[in-house]
């Protein structure tokens, strides 16, 4: 490879990490990807068709192992949500989960979001988007790799609908700082806790068992709520 393909390549927020699916996880691909799967498209997915109706479009990037999507999707059952996620056994277990708590407003790729979100997702579909705890890169020379930069920031800022809202949450307070320096600085958006201010944990996302553990361990944990104004 080229050290000009090299340098023009987009520097990855992620890692596929290790690890096998477990024998269930698998089993729920197998038989639960054609109900609640979907695949990357060249051209913008109608989710209207999709779903069967035109409720407002969630979609959260990197969901992990799936409970806290699939809890917030079982919660709100007149909002339709989409979640992405690199890693095979996190999108086994949502399956898994949708399955177990026979939702119907829930979908789900295993894909890079920015391929999604250039290609599949049309302007003004996304009545929100969800960024809950994302790999922080605490290493100084990793910091680049942050999904929250200006330029990403930009490019979701027209995928969303006018008010609608882009949800960031984190446990690693450097990158906390990191994303409300962005927002802050960013065109057409609008902190709904006030300039400069961090949100309370909203009653839709869910506290998961892991900030259960935190909060007890006096961790914290920072949310932060951004509205498209323009």
């Amino acid at each position: 490879m080229t050290n000009e393909v090299l340098k023009n390549r987009p520097i990855r927020s992620f890692v596929i990490r290790g690890g096998r699916m477990t024998t269930g996880q698998q089993n729920s691909w197998d038989a639960l990807w054609p109900k609640f799967g979907l695949d990357l498209s060249s051209s913008h997915i109608d989710f209207t068709e999709v779903f069967g109706n035109s409720n407002p479009l969630v979609l959260e990037i990197g969901f992990g192992m799936g409970r806290s999507l699939c809890e917030m999707a079982h919660q709100a059952p007149n909002d339709n949500f989409v979640g992405i996620e690199v890693h095979r056994p996190g999108v086994g277990a949502l399956l898994m989960k949708a399955d177990e708590l026979e939702l119907t407003n829930l979908k789900v790729f295993c894909a890079d979001a920015n391929e999604l979100l250039k290609h599949s997702i049309a302007d003004k579909a996304l009545r929100r988007l969800q960024l809950f705890f994302p790999d922080p890169w605490h290493k100084t020379k990793h910091n680049k790799r942050r999904l929250v930069q200006p330029d990403f920031v930009q490019s979701i800022r027209p995928k969303l609908q006018m008010g609608g809202v882009f949800h960031m949450a984190t446990d690693w307070e450097p990158y906390a700082k990191q994303m409300l320096s962005v927002m802050e600085n960013a065109d057409g958006f609008k902190n709904l806790s006030g300039e400069n201010n961090y949100s309370e944990r909203p009653d839709y996302r869910p506290l998961t068992k892991f900030e259960e553990r935190g909060q007890r361990l006096g961790h914290g944990v920072w949310d932060l709520l951004f509205e498209r104004i323009s």
